[in-house]
């Protein structure tokens, strides 16, 4: 077995490579093993606490979709994935299932975020992903997202409003080369998720409602079914969207069989 010039194998240097990469990572952090022994995605447990949602009157390049900002109190933990669904991840789902594989436009599938699924298809993979681990996996609400998102902070990014150091956290126009990227290679942010600005736009459970209107205080669902408005919510903007368009606070609505390069999904999960 090669070694390095410590006399220690390329195996073993990995392998604390890999600690070290694992001790850094912030947040509680848990994978739910599935029927087979194997691991699933992982999550990072969130605290309960409060926030404002959407953005300022005072923020100019808001939409009116983003407004008006409001409080919200999340009552209970519950757990969000570190990373948007991988092409690895769906793609054993669609094998179990006899689903079709959704296209990655030849860029590549791994580790890059799932992309060209739907908001039913995302869904399914939540259902599937449930029955083998025994737990409650879901799409986020979009309060839910926001607050994992924000982590703690009120500015137009997780990091700060500062838009120079945005290429630092996010894939997006004129920074990703016109399309998406592996997860994780982004900083994270301070509750250590990964790409919630950029990479893909992200389905969350939500029926959509064009601004926060009589919107719910306590993040649950803003409409309760999809079906009956024939649109979701989705979050993060993704590898095309200029940097406006990937702040928190900034929101779309898609058809819930919309299939696109630009859409994904990130995993929620009751506890």
């Amino acid at each position: 077995m090669p070694e390095d010039i410590h006399g220690w194998s390329t195996e073993r240097v990995q392998q604390l490579q890999r600690s070290v990469a694992e001790s850094l990572e912030l947040g509680p952090v848990f994978r739910d093993p599935l029927k087979d022994g194997s691991e699933g995605p992982k999550m990072v447990l969130i605290p309960p606490g409060s926030f404002l949602m959407g953005a300022p009157e005072s923020d100019n390049e808001a939409e009116a979709g983003e407004k008006p900002q409001h409080r919200v109190s999340i009552a209970r933990p519950f757990a969000i994935g570190r990373y948007a669904v991988t092409f690895d991840e769906y793609d054993r789902f669609s094998a179990a299932t006899g689903r079709e594989n959704p296209s990655d436009k030849d860029w590549g599938r791994a580790r890059r975020p799932v992309i060209n699924v739907s908001w039913n298809d995302s869904v399914a993979y939540c259902a599937w992903l449930s029955e083998q681990t025994g737990r409650h996996y879901r799409l986020p609400t979009e309060a839910e997202w926001e607050y994992a998102a924000r982590a703690g902070t009120a500015t137009r990014w997780s990091f700060g409003k500062e838009q120079h150091v945005l290429a630092d956290h996010a894939w997006f126009g004129g920074h990703s080369g016109s399309k998406t990227h592996p997860v994780g290679e982004k900083r994270p942010n301070p509750w250590g998720l990964y790409d919630i600005h950029g990479n893909v736009e992200e389905w969350t459970q939500d029926g959509w409602q064009k601004n926060y209107d009589d919107a719910p205080s306590d993040g649950t669902l803003f409409r309760e079914s999809c079906a009956s408005v024939g649109g979701a919510g989705v979050r993060g903007g993704s590898w095309t969207h200029v940097a406006c368009d990937v702040r928190v606070s900034r929101r779309f609505g898609y058809g819930i069989n919309c299939r696109l390069s630009v859409l994904g999904f990130r995993l929620a999960q009751d506890l």
